[in-house]
């Protein structure tokens, strides 16, 4: 049974969320939405990596937040937001540059105060090169 309150395809998701922020900058993509998970990619080129030319923290993380917000998003009711209240990350394998990272972002918890989400960045091998953990606060948007 689909989790989304606000489903989505990866292409509404792309076209609606990857213009004019760190998203498109990074080239950060959604490419599956299943019933309970998504899934994206980013290339790992010059804008993503440290001085020895792998893949860099931040970016991995970058990568993660974005799904896990995504997600928390599509599973608020109309009318609810999530923001970021803590994300963490263990980097296990070096990504080189010219490769492409590919995430999987799964439910650990779906509250109605608050989501915590597992994703899980993997390699072109298929080796694990980074897991994250994203909680988030589920929020009432504001009418303006």
């Amino acid at each position: 049974m689909p989790i989304w309150r606000q489903p989505a395809t990866a292409e509404d998701i792309n076209r609606r969320f990857n213009q004019g922020n760190v998203n498109g900058l990074l080239g950060v993509r959604v490419t599956a939405v299943g019933e309970d998970f998504l899934e994206g990619e980013m290339p790992v080129d010059e804008r993503h990596v440290q001085p020895f030319g792998i893949i860099h923290g931040g970016v991995s993380v970058v990568l993660a937040e974005t799904l896990g917000s995504l997600a928390s998003v599509m599973c608020c009711e109309p009318g609810w937001g999530a923001v970021g209240l803590e994300v963490n990350a263990n980097h296990l394998r070096p990504v080189p540059k010219g490769q492409v990272v590919r995430a999987r972002c799964t439910p650990v918890r779906i509250g109605r105060t608050v989501h915590v989400w597992n994703i899980e960045l993997r390699r072109e091998d298929g080796e694990l090169s980074c897991v994250a953990r994203l909680t988030t606060a589920i929020v009432e948007r504001k009418r303006t």
